[in-house]
């Protein structure tokens, strides 16, 4: 992706575009899974961390990425489907972790199911964790 179809990624979200943002976006759109904070700070060594933290709050914000928690004890970063916005993040499929390689991704294809836990419920969001080995890591082995 070069970097006018970047720039026109930030300014559908209404984030403004800068250097470290396009390039941190670019390493979203280039990777295929979910990634951590540390991640980034090996990928941008020369950058500081609170600037990558800062434009990770900034894309979760804005509805660009969404945080996946999968029991790893890192949160991690995946694009958002084109549709999320800021109020209303509607990424509502299940995740894979892998536990040989620690590689989560997205399972964008599939759905949660809806579960009816009553009406004096509200619910706000649903977490889904698959956890395995990988095709990957299934084929080395």
């Amino acid at each position: 992706m070069n970097t006018q179809e970047i720039e026109y990624l930030l300014k559908q979200k209404n984030i403004k575009s800068t250097a470290m943002r396009n390039l941190v976006l670019q390493y979203f759109l280039t990777n295929n899974k979910a990634v951590a904070l540390k991640d980034l700070e090996v990928a941008f060594h020369y950058s500081d961390r609170t600037t990558l933290f800062r434009t990770i709050k900034t894309f979760e914000e804005k509805a660009l990425i969404h945080s996946i928690k999968d029991g790893s004890n890192t949160t991690k970063y995946a694009l958002c489907n084109a549709h999320c916005t800021s109020e209303n993040h509607i990424d509502i499929h299940p995740h894979f972790y892998c536990e040989k390689c620690k590689t989560t991704m997205c399972l964008r294809k599939l759905s949660i199911p809806a579960m009816n836990i009553g009406n004096h419920f509200v619910v706000h969001s649903t977490e889904f964790i698959v956890k395995g080995i990988c095709e990957k890591c299934n084929s080395i082995a």
